[in-house]
Order: structure tokens, then sequence, then C-alpha cells
């Protein structure tokens, strides 16, 4: 190899090791800065989380190749745990709806009122199209400044510290988390990222896709 060749090669590999280590520090700052701040407000049981008027359920696919999503079915479940122990007087179900065939807050609707939930306090926001959105149309769409976001920790972790960046008063209700297998090793490596991505979209001063007119919460 030439001498100008592999010192080429050298600075090349030497970019990319430096690239790497950034990297790596930003995925381990991000995974343990949004767990420390928010371990005081996510919640396991309906006995100590405070009630609040709303909970805002977030968004995932009910099925997935045919079959059942159990992200989506345990967050059904945690979400008629709070509405039974009257923690909750009404929930937003926020999703992805940006296509006409897959619309994750009707989805959502159906499945808490098939659960036992009253469909008139149950109000659906089509643009929840990722966390961030979700979290901040609750303030700016649905005029809550206080609720309880219900998700798997992993994901209230995350959904918990944007609100509080944003000032709002937000609680996680945990609901069941998967066994690791082939799909949930997979959203588990994406949080990974995601995390970082809170801070890319914070420094960036990312905001919504979609606002909209106002929706009053009776």
């Amino acid at each position: 190899m030439k001498p100008y060749t592999k010192k080429k090669l050298t600075k090349v590999l030497l970019i990319i090791l430096i690239h790497l280590i950034i990297i790596g520090l930003a995925v381990l700052f991000a995974n343990w800065k949004i767990p420390h701040d928010t371990k005081d407000y996510v919640y396991n049981n309906t006995d100590s989380i405070p009630a609040q008027k709303t909970a805002l359920v977030l968004g995932a696919a009910r099925y997935i190749g045919g079959r059942q999503n159990l992200y989506f079915t345990y967050r059904i479940q945690a979400a008629k745990e709070l509405y039974d122990a009257g923690k909750v007087k009404a929930f937003v179900v926020s999703g992805d709806n940006s296509t006409k065939d897959y619309n994750e807050a009707q989805d959502m609707y159906d499945a808490l009122v098939e659960a036992g939930v009253p469909g008139d306090i149950i109000y659906m926001d089509y643009a929840g199209l990722r966390t961030l959105d979700s979290v901040v149309r609750m303030s700016e769409i649905f005029g809550q400044k206080s609720f309880i976001i219900v998700s798997q920790k992993f994901h209230n972790e995350r959904a918990v510290f944007l609100a509080q960046y944003y000032g709002l008063e937000a609680y996680g209700y945990n609901a069941k988390d998967i066994d690791l297998n082939r799909f949930s090793y997979r959203t588990k490596i994406r949080e990974l990222f995601a995390r970082v991505k809170v801070f890319v979209d914070i420094i960036t001063g990312k905001g919504p896709k979609h606002l909209g007119e106002p929706i009053n919460i009776n």
C-alpha cells in the first residue's frame, strides 16, 4: 500500500472511530438521563399514582402480521385498570392515522369500548405520529397540562421526560411489558436510539407535525 493511501485510510478510520465514540457516549447519556429524571414519576400500580382528569394512551398497531400485538393489548388493559380504580375521568387515544387503512386511534377507541370503558369519555387524536407529537398535542390541542401517560415503562420514561421538558406535569402508568423475543428485542434496540433522538429534537426545536383546532375535554 502506498504511503499516501495508507495515511488517507488511517485518517478515514480515525474519523469513523471518533463518530462511533460520540454515538456511543450519546446513547449512554440518553439512556441514563431519561430513566434517572423520571424514576419518581412512573408507577406500576394504581394505588400510588396520582389521580388525574385525563390519561393519554400512546398508540401501537393492534395487529402485526395478522397476530395480536401484545404492546397494544397490555396498554388497553392498563388504561382499563386506571378507569376501574377511579384514577382518570377521560382518555385521549393518540396514534398514527397517516394512511386511510391504518388508524391506531380508532383501534384503541374500539378496544377500550370493548373492555368496558364508555365511549363518550374517549377522545381520539389522529395526529399522534410520534411520542413527541402525542405529548405536545395533549397541551396544545386538548388543553391538558397534567395527565397520566399509559404505555410500557421504557416508553413512559421517554414520554414523561418530554412532557417535563415542555413544562407539563405527567405521570406514567406502566403497562405490562413483553418478554424478550425477536419482535420485542428490535423494539428495545430502537428505544435506545429513540432516547438519543429526544435530545436531538430538543436541540433542533422539533415540534409536532400537525396541530389544529382545540378540542375541549368535558
